[in-house]
């Protein structure tokens, strides 16, 4: 059974940082697109930030130049570091790992559990 899990969600003031770990337990993760989600109250949950196999990464607008996503492989983890806090970001935070074939199938989607973060003063 595949195993993802969060870790690094808190409280935190305005202004300041978090980072964010998301373990797998996926074989394949080297060619895992990993992505970051986020789901505020009464909220549909959208994407944060993503990272591709080749580590081409994406970000919402809204924490462009805030948050950074990052990969290892050998340790089949994705990190989310979010700098310079608002609290708007307040939110459970998910991590995705999604594999698809060349014809857009999914092959592998998988999600963990969520982590909360809160900023707030």
């Amino acid at each position: 059974q595949v195993q993802v899990v969060e870790s690094g969600g808190g409280l935190v003031q305005p202004g300041g940082s978090l980072r964010l770990s998301c373990a797998t337990s996926i074989s394949a993760f080297s060619i895992y697109t990993m992505g970051w989600y986020r789901q505020a109250p009464g909220k549909q949950r959208e994407l944060v930030a993503s990272i591709t196999k080749t580590s081409s990464t994406n970000y919402a607008d809204s924490v462009k130049g805030r948050f950074t996503i990052s990969r290892d492989n050998a340790k089949r983890t994705v990190y989310l570091q979010m700098n310079s806090l608002k609290p708007d970001d307040t939110a459970v935070y998910y991590c995705n790992a999604r594999l698809t074939s060349l014809s857009s199938s999914t092959l592998g989607d998988f999600w963990g559990q969520g982590t909360q973060v809160t900023v707030s003063s």
